[in-house]
């Protein structure tokens, strides 16, 4: 049977999104709902209403906010999320595990809050980034625990892939939002940086009827940088890795 419009329309569907209240989040919370999605969105720090108050990193706050949406849940997108620069060697344990609650844990206790509300079929999307598949110095645990989700992610699409509940990853890389810096003159294979909606597009087809065979797999919204391994155009417009 041929694809078609219907197949994306998330009508009747009920989402989940952590983080947001900015950026991706906030975009991905736009993208779900103009596609016929009921959506709730949660955030340590929220703006308006339409967002919940919810810090992640705390279970309890997470148990209540799961119990407050209610199932059925069709779509789940883990998308909060943080890190900062340092040196390895300069973390503090403290700091190490911050960054381990904030990019992994969280991930883990809110998947596994929402996972009884699941309807058969659902969509879970984790956002991760190319920092999971490649040498991050500097952001070397924050790496690893994207790295991690993504391992996460291949295993629950296992364990739950007779209830036909599909699990993916979304791998960014350079995409402008208000928590980046400035991105002008950044290059990638495709031209300038990314923005919000692109990766917001590419979580709404992993939600959507459009991927009911995709599951367990990483998506990687970066502009072809991951594809690039460290080739790039040089001043004449040949690629090289010098």
């Amino acid at each position: 049977m041929a694809v078609g419009p219907g197949d994306i329309r998330l009508d009747g569907r009920r989402a989940m999104v952590t983080g947001s209240a900015r950026g991706i989040g906030a975009t991905t919370m736009q993208a779900l709902a103009a596609f016929g999605a009921e959506v709730h969105g949660c955030d340590k720090d929220p703006l308006d209403d339409a967002t919940a108050a919810v810090d992640v990193r705390d279970p309890d706050a997470v148990a209540s906010w799961v119990a407050g949406v209610g199932p059925p849940v069709h779509v789940l997108v883990n998308n909060a999320g943080g890190g900062f620069h340092a040196a390895f060697a300069d973390l503090s344990a403290r700091a190490q595990d911050t960054l381990m609650r904030e990019n992994f844990t969280q991930v883990a206790d809110v998947t596994r809050a929402v996972i009884p509300l699941l309807a058969d079929g659902a969509a879970i999307v984790n956002l991760t980034s190319i920092e999971a598949h490649r040498a991050a110095p500097g952001y070397a645990i924050y790496a690893a625990m994207k790295a991690a989700v993504a391992n996460l992610t291949a295993s629950l699409a296992l364990e739950l892939g007779d209830r036909g509940i599909r699990v993916n990853c979304v791998a960014t890389d350079v995409i402008v939002t208000p928590g980046i810096g400035d991105l002008d003159g950044v290059r990638t294979p495709l031209g300038g940086p990314g923005r919000a909606d692109d990766v917001a597009g590419a979580i709404v087809y992993l939600a959507s009827d459009l991927a009911r065979f995709v599951t367990g797999t990483t998506l990687h919204v970066d502009g072809g940088n991951a594809a690039a391994s460290g080739w790039r155009r040089d001043a004449g417009g040949s690629w090289t890795t010098a």
